[in-house]
């Protein structure tokens, strides 16, 4: 070990103990925007960008383990957007490969998360589709962490979808249309968002320096703390993700106000 990485090491420590002993809050619900694997790939000249998208893949596992062992009960993970759907079949039919590796992985015996994989999986293979749905339901009931794998995901597209869900149950129990929209509000429409029966995020995590989240979870981040980390996702430590807790504890979070 290179005295570099001893003094990562014993960093990594001293902020792990530093949470313990102050018993900071540790938010239930932790969104992550895993970013940066393209260009990862390039920056260390790989020989294509699928490599990074495999390292980022890899990753996944550690990320939950740390999320176990910090207490946080729910993490959704943005594997692929909407927009993502549009690349080169060269490159998105490896990445829909490795995405279904990394359900297969979780859904594993020896894990114990409990998947849920949300997005417009309309718009997906079909075989991908079917693959995903069917492992994630092999996993319920599992005590821990529960992960949401966000795939062909789009905030706008999220809403839209509750709100044609909510109109389509509606319909199917006789209601007209002016019934529906005296009786509209916030929590009607959340009871039909992917997320639905899960607590919002209390933080969002985006990786490789970019600030912004380009539509993720939209409706469900209104109260959102934000951590923006410059490391791109293949290079995420525990000492980022112990960084981005000790942010959140230190905040206060005031609900819009």
């Amino acid at each position: 070990m290179g005295l570099r990485d001893l003094a990562y090491e014993l960093y990594e420590r001293r902020l792990a103990a530093g949470l313990a002993r102050s018993k900071a809050p540790v938010p239930r619900h932790v969104g992550v925007i895993l970013d940066g694997n393209r260009r990862w790939a390039r920056a260390v000249g790989a020989s294509s960008v699928n490599d990074g998208h495999q390292r980022g893949a890899d990753k996944i596992v550690e990320l939950l383990r740390w999320c176990d062992e910090a207490g946080v009960e729910v993490v959704t993970l943005w594997l692929l957007s909407t927009d993502n759907l549009s690349r080169p079949e060269p490159e998105l039919a490896p990445l829909l490969g490795i995405i279904e590796g990394v359900v297969v992985d979780l859904a594993a015996p020896g894990n114990k998360w409990t998947l849920n994989v949300v997005g417009a999986l309309d718009l997906l293979p079909a075989d991908t589709a079917r693959l995903l749905k069917e492992t994630a339901a092999g996993t319920g009931g599992r005590p821990g962490v529960h992960v949401n794998v966000a795939v062909g995901y789009g905030g706008r597209r999220e809403i839209a979808d509750a709100v044609r869900a909510m109109l389509q149950a509606h319909a199917a129990s006789g209601s007209t249309l002016e019934e529906v929209a005296e009786c509209l509000d916030v929590e009607h429409i959340a009871e039909y968002l992917y997320t639905r029966g899960q607590p919002d995020p209390d933080l969002v995590i985006r990786t490789s320096g970019e600030q912004r989240l380009s539509g993720f979870l939209l409706w469900q981040s209104a109260h959102s703390e934000f951590y923006f980390c410059d490391a791109y996702w293949p290079d995420f430590r525990r000492v980022d993700f112990l960084r981005a807790l000790r942010a959140y504890a230190a905040r206060t979070r005031r609900y819009g106000t």
